[in-house]
């Protein structure tokens, strides 16, 4: 995926600026930056969730605005920030919807195998025939990315995945977004506040301030003392961890 000069603007103020950028593919890259930097806006823009006033988005090279949303559905998936089903659904009902670009809403053996399997993965099995709105914050949530996982795309989206989880969910869902770029070969888009989080399981970062892409990079290349600082306007100190720089900040 490519991203030139993408423009964003509410009631006249620019809240995305010009805005460029490659998807390394196969990859993990994360999206960091304050409030209001701009993160999930071109987010929802590269999703097709919200328009771009100019720019230009490219995927498969193919101009976004030319893909039809249900073969784009094949392609790639996202997670919003806010998923609201009104309809009362089960776990695997909801995990099921995952398929409908593939399947039309007629599942076959393969369509099932592979929402079990995303069950599994978000470690749901005991809550499968439970309605989604009976659950916790944090069960819900894993649903949700389920779902996303059983639509089996090449391209995954997903807008602060860790919201509502608990450290040991949280972990667990990082750790099945690097297996899904290790071993499937997917190329994961990840919107994070945490931002150890994203330091340990990205391959690269684009960090964001005032609308604009302040570094983008390895985490090597982000994760400095300097970039951090300056992003976020407070101290940070960095440490290696298995090989990896996490921050601590004052």
């Amino acid at each position: 995926m490519v991203v030139d000069k993408l423009l964003k603007k509410y009631d006249k103020k620019v809240v995305v600026d010009s805005v460029s950028f490659s998807i390394p593919k196969g990859k993990v890259t994360s999206f960091i930056g304050p409030n209001g930097a701009g993160k999930s806006t071109v987010m929802g823009m590269i999703s097709r969730l919200i328009a771009n006033d100019a720019g230009i988005i490219e995927f498969q090279g193919k101009s976004m605005h030319d893909w039809k949303s249900k073969e784009l559905a094949k392609h790639l998936a996202i997670l919003t920030q806010s998923n609201n089903i009104q309809m009362k659904l089960t776990v695997e009902e909801l995990v099921a919807f995952g398929r409908f670009p593939h399947s039309g809403g007629r599942l076959n053996d393969k369509d099932k195998d592979i929402i079990n399997k995303s069950i599994e993965y978000m470690e749901l099995n005991e809550f499968r025939n439970r309605f989604i709105d009976e659950l916790s914050g944090g069960q819900r949530q894993r649903a949700y990315i389920a779902m996303v996982i059983a639509q089996d795309t090449e391209f995954i989206l997903l807008d602060e995945p860790t919201n509502n989880l608990d450290i040991y969910h949280a972990t667990n869902l990082m750790k099945i977004i690097r297996k899904l770029s290790d071993e499937l070969g997917k190329t994961v888009v990840t919107v994070l506040h945490e931002i150890n989080y994203a330091a340990f399981y990205s391959d690269y970062i684009c960090s964001f301030k005032d609308g604009r892409v302040a570094k983008f990079g390895t985490v090597d290349e982000v994760m400095t003392k300097e970039v951090l600082s300056e992003i976020y306007n407070v101290d940070f100190e960095i440490m290696n961890i298995q090989g990896r720089p996490l921050s601590i900040y004052y």
